[in-house]
Formats: C-alpha cells, sequence, structure tokens
C-alpha cells in the first residue's frame, strides 16, 4: 500500500511538472511574439496593464496587474484608491495611479534590481491614452518603458482590437494569431480587477455611517443602535 501512495505521488509530480513545463514554454513563445509585434529589443519579462472603475468619478479605484514568463503575477497586483475630488477624466485618474506608482518604485528599488521594473506598459486607449502616458514617465525619467495603447474595434468588438504605439500608425493582428488572445486576457484581468476594487470599495464606503463619527460607537454597539432604531438618522 504504501509503495502504491508512492508510486502515485511520483506520477502525479511528474504529470504537474509536464504540464509546468509545457505553459512555460507556451508563455515564452508568446512573449517572443508579443516583443516581435511591438519592435521590442527582448521579450519582455514583466507586463503590467493599468484600468480605472469608478461610477461617474465615484469610488473611483486604479489598478494594476502584471504578467511575465510564469503567467500573470497575482502577488503583485496593487489597488489604488484615487485620491483626487470627485471627476470622471478617466487620464487624471491615470496621471495619480502612474505617478504613485513609479514614484514608490523609484524610491525603493533606483537599481532596478527588483525584477518589479516593467518591460512593458499595456494601457486600455487609443493614440491621445498612449501619447499622454508616455509624457508622464517622461516626466519620471523613465522614458525607455515601452508604451501601447489596445481600443476595441467598431462597436467595441473584441476580436478586431487595434494596437497604438508612439510614432506607428494603428494596427491590427490576424483573428488567429495567439498572440492577440494573449493581449486580450492581459486586458480583460485588468478590468476584472479594477472592477472587484471598485466594488470593494464602494460596499466599504456604503457600510459606513454617521454612527462612526462618534467616539466610543464600535461595531457591536453600532449594530445594536442601528436594529433598534432602524437607521442612523432614526438614532
Amino acid at each position: 500500500d504504501k509503495k502504491h501512495l508512492v508510486e502515485m505521488a511520483r506520477k502525479n509530480a511528474q504529470e504537474s511538472l509536464a504540464r509546468t513545463l509545457a505553459e512555460s514554454k507556451e508563455q515564452t513563445r508568446l512573449l517572443k511574439r508579443v516583443a516581435e509585434i511591438f519592435d521590442l529589443p527582448e521579450p519582455p519579462k514583466r507586463i503590467e496593464v493599468y484600468d480605472n472603475s469608478h461610477i461617474s468619478g465615484a469610488y473611483a479605484v486604479g489598478a494594476m496587474i502584471a504578467a511575465g514568463n510564469e503567467g500573470f503575477l497575482k502577488k503583485t497586483y496593487r489597488k489604488f484608491n484615487i485620491r483626487q475630488s470627485s471627476t470622471d477624466d478617466d487620464f487624471a485618474m491615470m496621471r495619480e495611479v502612474l505617478t504613485r506608482r513609479f514614484e514608490r518604485l523609484i524610491g525603493e528599488d533606483p537599481q532596478h534590481i527588483s525584477g518589479l521594473w516593467p518591460d512593458l506598459l499595456l494601457i486600455d486607449g487609443g493614440a491621445g491614452q498612449v501619447n499622454k502616458v508616455v509624457a508622464v514617465l517622461s516626466e519620471l525619467g523613465l522614458g525607455d518603458i515601452a508604451v501601447v495603447g489596445i481600443a476595441k474595434g467598431p462597436d467595441r468588438n473584441a476580436g478586431r482590437e487595434h494596437f497604438f504605439l508612439p510614432g506607428r500608425a494603428p494596427f491590427s493582428l490576424p483573428p488567429d494569431d495567439p498572440a492577440l488572445y494573449y493581449l486580450q486576457r492581459l486586458r480583460d484581468e485588468a478590468h476584472r480587477f479594477a472592477i472587484g476594487a471598485h466594488r470593494a470599495r464602494r460596499a466599504k464606503d456604503i457600510g459606513q455611517s454617521r454612527l462612526d463619527e462618534i467616539p466610543g460607537i464600535g461595531a457591536k454597539r453600532k449594530k445594536a443602535l442601528l436594529h433598534h432604531f432602524g437607521s442612523a438618522k432614526a438614532v
């Protein structure tokens, strides 16, 4: 029985290793293709994708996801509660997020040895958005980071995305290009993460009330008061 368990464990380990190696090989191939498409000097070791989520400027959250040769790097995802006054200016939000992200990285790792510096930024947007992001990076002295915009085609039709790079005409990829699906996944993952962060912030803010401002009122007493009186206004 013990020998059988050991054999099962060995077989499972071999199959798991084979899957991991196959996924890594496929990821390497995709990153090489991304480098070809965007004229990068080498396959990117780290791609960062940014997105914002809000309701007419309320509960605004910026999100950053990252991916590399190992797939999605979920431990390095970051969310940013937008601090500026209520606005629906998406680029002003993006400027705040990028500035906070890279000013902190410059302070923590000026020598670029942490592995947390991106080789490529993927932005949901067209030429105007790309040019503004490039300007922010230049202001921070980071003009060597490649920036690419990805925008859905006519009628926001996924699968007909156009790509925007500084100094190049917009272009699209063949529908059967594996890199197109990969880049769509990156964009969609950033969108998913941004929406989740936005919903969490909205739920937290809605859960707060004027009772939270009263010294000595903790969560238990707040719950009892609301249960008895029905609302903060009634209290």
